[in-house]
């Protein structure tokens, strides 16, 4: 099994983009790219892949792109970083898109199911021989709880599709609920204990989120602060639906890691109970946030994550709202390299 310990999220290049352009594949992260990464005394990054890189619409294959996740994982093996890959968005299913009617078809259609398991048997076939270096992490973000069950199906499947290419690679997944650390629980005991199991954190919302123009119900014109006045989280995270329930339900006396370790504890019992290693694949705040006001979330995070032996993978390097680059983060990427 992998060891993965302290990462950086390559949101932005073969995924979420503007536009799925040649020159943003070429240019947006590069061979320096992952220099500055290692730099920082990271040990692996997550890339993640959308399947309009490497496939056309009606699922013909774009051969020739798969060069770019070549480059990733070659330049990670020459500056001494693993990687994950991370399949994003598959065709029929998008965290993004949920709630959208008939846009997320994965767990109803058995052509969408078909062609996310015929992604994973390419994926592994050309890349299991990396067992090394390379994690493959199923699908980001489930986002809907009733598809509970059928993504343990899915799963299953999509794991056996894998180890017939590459029984050796670390196998990465999570729940579902946006991968919320509370909904681990509902995961099947994994096939193979070369398994770990992933969850993403931006607790609590209204502070990792402030300004977010896609979550219209945090007020776009507040700063947040990171104080330890947890009053002052559940009035503003009530009104905020699912997404805020955790920090408005908490109790927590106050913010700070009391109150994210508890918004973990079940992921904690879940791993202990299986045997299995955590590792938290997203965390991060919004670059809208004073960088002065994050750094201090993120060394209670760090400090959380290496008291219970969890890896983790800030999102994200450049850009995507939450980028790391940049003098106004230089403290932050300090405290990364230090961690």
């Amino acid at each position: 099994m992998l060891n993965l310990k302290k990462g950086v999220n390559l949101g932005g290049w073969l995924s979420q983009c503007p536009e799925y352009t040649t020159d943003r594949y070429e240019n947006f992260i590069t061979e320096s790219d992952i220099k500055d990464i290692a730099a920082m005394h990271c040990d692996h990054v997550r890339l993640p892949i959308d399947y309009q890189v490497i496939e056309t619409e009606d699922g013909y294959e774009i051969a020739d792109n798969y060069r770019y996740i070549d480059n990733a994982i070659n330049w990670c093996r020459k500056f001494g970083l693993k990687t994950i890959l991370d399949v994003h968005r598959t065709w029929g299913y998008s965290f993004d898109d949920a709630g959208k009617e008939g846009l997320n078809t994965l767990f109803s259609s058995d052509e969408a199911k078909d062609r996310f398991l015929k992604l994973w048997n390419k994926l592994s076939a050309r890349y299991g021989r990396y067992s090394d270096s390379v994690a493959m992490e199923l699908l980001n973000e489930v986002v809907n709880p009733e598809y509970a069950d059928s993504w343990n199906e899915l799963i299953k499947k999509t794991v056996s599709v894998i180890r017939k290419n590459a029984p050796d690679t670390t196998i990465i997944y999570g729940g579902v609920e946006w991968n919320s650390a509370n909904t681990l629980k509902f995961l099947d005991t994994p096939a193979d204990d070369n398994t770990i199991f992933t969850f993403h954190y931006y607790e609590p919302l209204v502070f990792t989120h402030q300004k977010a123009p896609w979550v219209p119900q945090i007020p776009q014109d507040l700063s947040v602060d990171y104080r330890e006045d947890i009053e002052y989280y559940k009035e503003l995270s009530s009104k905020i639906g699912l997404q805020g329930e955790g920090c408005a339900e908490t109790k927590a006396g106050r913010m700070g890691i009391e109150f994210h370790e508890e918004m973990i504890a079940d992921a904690l019992r879940v791993a202990a109970e299986k045997g299995l290693n955590l590792y938290c694949g997203e965390f991060g705040v919004i670059d809208r946030a004073d960088p002065d006001e994050a750094l201090k979330w993120y060394r209670d995070m760090i400090t959380l994550f290496k008291k219970h032996n969890i890896g983790y993978c800030v999102w994200s390097y450049k850009e995507m709202d939450y980028g790391l680059t940049g003098q106004k983060y230089a403290k932050i990427r300090e405290l990364i390299a230090q961690s």
